[in-house]
């Protein structure tokens, strides 16, 4: 499970967008100062916020390597709390599905399977979609702590977020909006309404969002039917 994680770790610094902001997710993610990681490093902690504030271009293979095994050790050091959260046995309450897909699968795709429509109404970006996550957005309100967002993510960020139990939609807007890392979609499921704000945050994260009236099952069964497709 430990090699599992860190070659998530990695992977994600090495594909994302932008390395400094996830080398910087990932630190903080574990409860950890710039100072904690260089020390661990045996570099400079201005060369670790020169990466996170994109100053310094980004880390070689050879740099991501050493920063994962620091933080994986300074996390055993103190009794593996963030490792134990990663465990696939470690299940958040407010999770209600999580999959993942063994190739990506198109946005236009994804949304018609959901019976979907595009609330932002831009055009849907060039981005394929890995994965998908069920989330209770109310108990995910009341008993998600900060330390554990990243759950959600399943084992790819490049996934489409469904929230139930919407009203407005507004909570889970600013909250994906708070995080450094972002979805590759956001879908409400059967929403009272959705405010305003959550499309122009939507917007302003240039993430599609998506309103769906299925039913849960039969979003879980056309999404596992799509995975089918891919494979």
């Amino acid at each position: 499970m430990v090699e599992e994680f860190k070659q998530r770790i990695a992977g994600e610094i090495t594909l994302s967008p932008d390395p400094g902001k996830t080398i910087r997710k990932w630190r903080e993610e574990f409860g950890l100062s710039q100072h904690q990681v260089a020390d661990s490093m045996g570099i400079s902690h201005s060369v670790i916020s020169d990466y996170e504030s994109g100053r310094r271009k980004s880390p070689g293979v050879g740099v991501i390597k050493k920063l994962v095994e620091s933080l994986i050790k300074l996390d055993e050091a103190r009794g593996s709390p963030t490792i134990a959260r990663y465990n696939p046995d470690y299940k958040l309450e407010c999770i209600i599905a999580s999959e993942e897909f063994p190739v990506g699968i198109e946005m236009g795709k994804f949304i018609e399977a959901i019976g979907g429509r595009n609330l932002v109404n831009d055009e849907l970006p060039k981005k394929t979609v890995y994965g998908y996550t069920v989330v209770d957005s109310v108990k995910a309100i009341l008993s998600l702590g900060s330390e554990d967002y990243m759950k959600m993510y399943g084992w790819n960020i490049e996934r489409a977020l469904i929230f139930t139990n919407v009203h407005y939609g507004r909570s889970p807007m600013i909250a994906i909006r708070a995080h450094p890392l972002t979805p590759a979609m956001v879908v409400y499921q059967r929403p009272d309404a959705v405010d305003p704000l959550a499309i122009k945050l939507a917007r302003l994260e240039r993430i599609p969002l998506v309103s769906t009236d299925l039913d849960v099952d039969s979003i879980v069964n056309n999404l596992t039917s799509l995975k089918g497709e891919g494979q």
